[in-house]
């Protein structure tokens, strides 16, 4: 499994850059993992992004979990419609800072 972490904000403000990343990411294999648990804050942008991936490696046969470790960091109201579009692929493993 390949894995990559982002760190810092996935925001507006950093979703173009990320967005180049994240593609590149799904080139590395078929089984794929994104560790969220270094981003320091997260909007709707880097939500709809994290979705738009998502899509994108379902659609091209990949697997794709993503793992986070803090509530906080994902304290949005979006949250739980968050969980819904990712189905069974999504793993969060909360670790309370």
């Amino acid at each position: 499994m390949q894995s990559l972490t982002i760190e810092g904000e996935l925001t507006v403000f950093s979703a173009a850059y990320q967005k180049t990343l994240l593609l590149a990411f799904l080139n590395t294999g078929d089984e794929l993992e994104i560790n969220l648990s270094k981003v320091s804050e997260i909007d709707t942008a880097g939500l709809q992004l994290l979705i738009s991936i998502r899509r994108e490696a379902a659609q091209s046969g990949k697997a794709l979990s993503f793992t986070m470790h803090c509530k906080r960091r994902l304290a949005t109201p979006e949250l739980p419609r968050f969980s819904q579009a990712f189905g069974e692929q999504a793993t969060f493993a909360h670790n309370e800072e």
